[in-house]
């Protein structure tokens, strides 16, 4: 919308990972990692952290102190209802900012806290006046505003306002807006109050963002949001492509350091256990992927044709992947990438061969790339940097996962023992122990796959790893050992990794 792109207005990002987001079905952070968050919430720049519920346990009191003590550049906000009892727990971790909230749906007011509209009001006035007695800042929330009566929603922010309310937000609790409608509502209250105002959405129809969206094009300064979009039942807005889209759609500005997006995204993943869908905007591992031909063949020569944003943005590499789909420019470049050089000819042979190997559904990595092209090329296989001369594990109900790995370095031989929670965890300790001077990697991905039936079976193992500069590389091993197609599986990706390194003069 044009009148956005000319807007000159600055958004304050609220991120609400560590309340609402943990909100989510399956989640609970222990204080270490709610910690954890916050200093990566405040390193990536958000305006707002809301640390958490401090009314709801001693531990969630105990977690939302320890933010507010920890000394962030962010606001640290606690959530609480227009109830004093609520209202001092928050105050008493010592936050900057309180945000209170009070149903103003007549079927919530009804049904949820059993309040006519009268006390919604005396409940409005008295909590934010309370919370500016202590010289804090505070946003207030009429819950369900969406589905409130719009006069009395503007009767209850007028009150907010007149109390001494910092921020009004506007939570559109159960998700039910449209952008159509939600800038309506927006333009109708902004007129109404002069109080900044904000916006909660949620994705229960799949339209948090562009509602959130729609409420900033109708005046809202700032944006309710989490990390991957976590959330109660479909989860809120998420924060990374509120962000993208304000940055690159709407050329608004906000506090947000967006090339620590895909880290803060793989942070939250890793310690809430809810894993990114793969084509999820912004922070999916498809994301920045393009098998297609004419997406690889555009963007090796202007990543422009087919990627509205550029991967560094956002913290993220552009990855060709090579399968059914794959398109000669684009195989030709990683095979560049890699140090190889081939002949028109010779890459219409290794282009052929990969698109038979992803027609009968193979996953084609890097290693398999090296291999086909060398193949084709004729070339004799590189020396191994890295190569296993012998390994060994112990496992068993009373014996503790043992593996003791003789590894060829450089030509010269290694050995090192690791323990482990499974035999394949402590072979792969093991070799990264030994490796660890050359390459520091770490293993991102492991995928066990049964070709075969029976306890017989052919194992494959896919793994991708990643080294110190944030290269990720794949590799395969097929082994009826599933230990031993862990192992040379492993060793295949390091020896990846140190062949791209060593290629770029590292």
């Amino acid at each position: 919308m044009n009148m956005a792109r000319k807007d000159s207005r600055s958004i304050r990002i609220f991120d609400t990972t560590l309340r609402d987001g943990e909100q989510t079905p399956g989640v609970s952070l222990t204080v270490e990692e709610k910690l954890e968050i916050a200093r990566q919430l405040d390193r990536l720049g958000v305006d707002v952290i809301e640390a958490g519920s401090p009314m709801s346990s001693e531990g969630e009191k105990k977690a939302v102190r320890e933010i507010a003590k920890s000394g962030l550049r962010a606001e640290v906000c606690g959530l609480a209802r227009t109830t004093r009892n609520d209202i001092e727990a928050a105050i008493d971790c010592g936050v900057s900012t309180v945000h209170t909230f009070v149903p103003t749906s007549d079927v919530q007011m009804k049904y949820a806290v059993g309040l006519t509209r009268e006390q919604v009001l005396s409940a409005t006035i008295d909590s934010i006046e309370y919370v500016k007695s202590h010289g804090l800042i505070c946003e207030f929330s009429p819950m369900d505003a969406t589905r409130s009566d719009m006069e009395f929603l503007k009767e209850v922010c007028r009150a907010a306002e007149k109390a001494g309310a910092d921020r009004i937000n506007i939570p559109d609790t159960v998700g039910i807006m449209t952008p159509y409608s939600m800038r309506k509502l927006v333009e109708e209250l902004g007129a109404s109050i002069n109080v900044p105002i904000s916006i909660h959405c949620h994705d229960d129809f799949g339209m948090a963002v562009a509602n959130s969206l729609a409420a900033v094009e109708a005046g809202a300064t700032q944006v309710h949001a989490t990390i991957n979009g976590l959330g109660e039942r479909a989860g809120n807005a998420a924060l990374e492509e509120v962000v993208m889209s304000l940055h690159m759609i709407y050329n608004l500005k906000t506090g947000v350091n967006t090339r620590l997006l895909y880290g803060t995204s793989r942070l939250i993943s890793t310690l809430t256990g809810i894993p990114v869908q793969p084509n999820k905007a912004i922070v999916g591992e498809n994301a920045f992927a393009h098998e297609s031909g004419i997406h690889t063949r555009g963007v090796t020569v202007s990543s422009a044709t087919f990627e509205p944003i550029e991967p560094e943005l956002v913290g993220r590499r552009r990855k060709l992947v090579a399968g059914k789909l794959a398109g000669t420019r684009g195989v030709k470049a990683e095979l560049e990438e890699m140090g190889m050089q081939v002949t028109e000819e010779q890459l219409k042979e290794i282009v052929g061969r990969v698109k038979d190997l992803g027609d009968k559904g193979k996953t084609v990595t890097d290693a398999d790339l090296i291999a086909l092209a060398s193949a084709v090329t004729g070339e004799v296989a590189k020396e191994k940097i890295v190569d296993l001369s012998d390994f060994a594990v112990v496992t068993g109900i009373r014996v503790l996962p043992t593996a003791s790995v003789k590894l060829v370095l450089d030509g010269k031989e290694y050995t090192a023992a690791e323990t482990g929670v499974g035999p394949v965890d402590a072979a792969i300790k093991a070799i990264q122990r030994l490796t660890h001077s050359l390459v520091n990697v770490r293993l991102r991905e492991y995928r066990l796959e049964a070709i075969t039936g029976g306890s017989n079976a052919v194992a494959e193992v896919i793994i991708k790893v990643e080294d110190e500069d944030g290269n990720v590389v794949s590799a395969r091993a097929v082994r009826e050992d599933i230990v031993m197609a862990s192992v040379e599986a492993m060793i295949n990706g390091i020896n990846r990794c140190l062949i791209k390194k060593r290629k770029l003069g590292k």
